[in-house]
């Protein structure tokens, strides 16, 4: 019987939301798993005390180590980061990360079949590379090397000598002494950088993206867990959810937006999900296990890649968190199989 490890930095799994998806799906799996946290690996006798879900409560037990860990969240500490290396070397791990935003721009652009996807970006890192771009363009947004959930994002359109900015439904126009003023700030803050912005607008002039979430299954093949749009709440400048947008079912969406193209849009997005996941795998030496690719279609039916998530969380409106729950128990089956092998 294959043992399935799921390692979180929090102690109590009634606190993380999907473990018990994982547990009922590992059980209807035919899988034994439990719940642990670094803290509770003991190295030299090779235990771990873990939690495991039995009649409606997590019950601590003693374990011997895994036959696959499925790493559900960072380390918190130097001593919790140790633990996690050394079980690293020994244990397959289902989740590894795939580097911040431009490392992966980087990565796809160098590779070359897919960069025709890639919005232009530059590290913001001095207010020439800005001003580079705003002229270029005319439209940019500048965001946080490592935001999440559109944080931190603001859209910047010149005009004349003059720009117009747009930051969570706060707008206004500043001159250029200003905007170096404040461009200059922010280099010394932190992390940024500049991208050209793409229009993804519904017709009522909210902006969209899509969001295409793909996991490996039993087999270890990418399959596609679910595509649902992302609407900003009219005025904003991200679609994210986190920030007052929201979703809707893709054929009602796709039927709204592109009347008689449909269809061909939906198999369009598809067709890229898995393409892309095969490539993208490709050019990473741990193999991936779960994405969530963020995208864009432009006026001219042009589809635009804005981002790679290797954490992504489940769609939080079509209840398939035991679909992903179930994906990633039989891809750790598949790993655990694969390595007795």
């Amino acid at each position: 019987m294959t043992l399935i490890g799921m390692l979180h930095h929090r102690a109590d799994p009634n606190k993380v939301k999907k473990a018990y998806a994982y547990a009922a799906a590992a059980k209807a799996e035919g899988v034994d798993f439990f719940y642990f946290t670094p803290g509770r690996v003991n190295i030299k006798q090779q235990k771990i005390i873990g939690k495991v879900y039995e009649n409606g409560r997590w019950i601590e037990k003693e374990f011997p180590f895994p036959d696959v860990i499925y790493n559900a969240s960072y380390p918190v500490s130097d001593k919790a980061e140790q633990i996690i290396d050394y079980l690293f070397e020994r244990i397959p791990f289902t989740s590894h990360s795939i580097g911040d935003k431009i490392s992966v721009y980087n990565r796809i652009n160098k590779a070359k079949k897919f960069n025709q996807y890639l919005i232009p970006f530059y590290k913001l890192t001095d207010v020439q590379i800005f001003l580079n771009m705003i002229n270029r363009y005319k439209k940019v947004i500048i965001k946080p090397l490592s935001g999440h959930q559109g944080g931190g994002v603001v859209l910047i359109e010149k005009y004349g000598s003059h720009y117009n900015m747009n930051a969570a439904e706060l707008q206004s126009s500043i001159n250029e002494k200003q905007l170096i003023e404040w461009i200059s700030h922010k280099i010394q803050e932190k992390d940024y950088l500049v991208q050209q912005f793409i229009t993804s607008q519904t017709k009522s002039g909210h902006v969209f993206d899509f969001r295409l979430h793909v996991q490996k299954n039993g087999d270890g093949k990418w399959l596609i867990t679910s595509i649902y749009p992302r609407i900003g709440r009219l005025g904003t400048i991200t679609s994210n959810m986190g920030s007052g947008g929201y979703s809707t079912y893709l054929e009602i969406f796709l039927k709204t937006e592109f009347g008689d193209s449909w269809y061909d849009i939906q198999r369009y997005l598809e067709q890229f999900a898995i393409t892309f996941s095969n490539h993208f795998d490709s050019l990473y030496g741990n193999k991936l296990d779960e994405l969530g690719i963020d995208v864009g279609i432009d006026e001219n039916q042009k589809l635009w890649l804005f981002e790679v998530n290797w954490r992504p969380g489940p769609p939080n409106i079509f209840n398939v968190e035991l679909d992903v729950a179930k994906n990633t128990i039989l891809y750790a089956k598949y790993l655990a199989d694969r390595n007795k092998h």
